[in-house]
């Protein structure tokens, strides 16, 4: 299986964020805590070049926490802060609050000193379906205040404010225009960034077990009642079988258990899991 989904009007968003990063003091760059490299999209470098990032590791509830915490570690520098979120938490937004006034002090400073306050302005970027609109949600909580047009600002981009001091402009998920690393595109699939439509969910099941047995040989025994170590094919007719997805004539159902099986991991369903470790990449 073969995976390789751009569609056009991607190329559109990354030229529309070319265009506006000139407009922001820092990127906030949302992660999928369950596949944090295989979401750091390599067209995103050339766009964040020179801008302070806070790397926010999203839906941190379904990833491993002794995972996630080499993340951070890996991620923060000294032009970069990462941070773990939940994005229907309110404490999530105040962390990346707070990462954007560390990292942007310095311009808070130079205005505070000439008595002028200052706005820090920000661009959330991230792949599909990482959590980037929640995470907008949960960093304007109850007040969606449209702060309209600003100068110097084309199309009439509006932006929406945080609080007094910081202000966010979303973007629409953008992936690579090309996916050469298949273990990369995999990984996409599996938490959703690739849309199921485009990819065979039978084949992308089992490269799945694979994977989570390479992870854990023991967590999909546990979770179906199976034996441990089965290859892709026998797991999903095992597992549907104890499920009873059985169609007419006794045949067994295993592209419904496929599907249950990448519905019940993305749900949290099979614990918390980060698929891949900081120690594995150079960042």
């Amino acid at each position: 299986m073969n995976i390789n989904w751009f569609p056009g009007h991607m190329s559109k968003s990354m030229r529309m964020m070319s265009g506006d990063i000139k407009l922001v003091d820092v990127v906030v760059y949302v992660l999928d805590s369950r596949a944090p490299y295989s979401c750091l999209n390599p067209e995103f470098d050339k766009l964040t070049a020179g801008k302070p990032v806070i790397y926010v590791l999203n839906k941190a509830d379904l990833g491993a926490e002794n995972r996630l915490k080499i993340w951070i570690e890996k991620l923060s520098g000294s032009r970069s802060l990462a941070v773990t979120a939940v994005g229907t938490t309110s404490g999530s937004a105040n962390a990346i609050a707070s990462a954007a006034k560390r990292l942007c002090g310095g311009k808070l400073e130079k205005y505070r000193n000439k008595g002028v306050k200052t706005t820090i302005r920000a661009m959330v970027i991230g792949v599909p379906n990482c959590g980037k609109s929640t995470i907008i949600n949960c960093l304007c909580r109850s007040s969606k205040t449209v702060t309209g047009n600003k100068p110097g600002v084309t199309r009439g981009k509006q932006w929406v404010k945080v609080n007094d001091y910081f202000e966010v402009l979303d973007t629409p998920g953008t992936l690579y225009p090309k996916l050469t690393d298949q273990t990369v595109a995999k990984r996409l699939a599996f938490i959703g960034s690739i849309r199921d439509e485009v990819v065979d969910i039978f084949e992308l099941a089992l490269a799945f077990v694979d994977e989570i047995n390479a992870y854990d040989e023991s967590l999909l025994a546990s979770r179906y009642s199976v034996d441990e170590k089965m290859s892709g094919e026998e797991f999903l007719e095992a597992a549907a079988r104890r499920r009873g997805f059985i169609l007419k004539g006794g045949v067994v159902d295993t592209e419904r258990m496929a599907s249950a099986l990448l519905d019940d991991f993305r749900k949290g369903r099979l614990g918390k899991i980060t698929l891949e470790s900081a120690d594995d990449y150079d960042i």
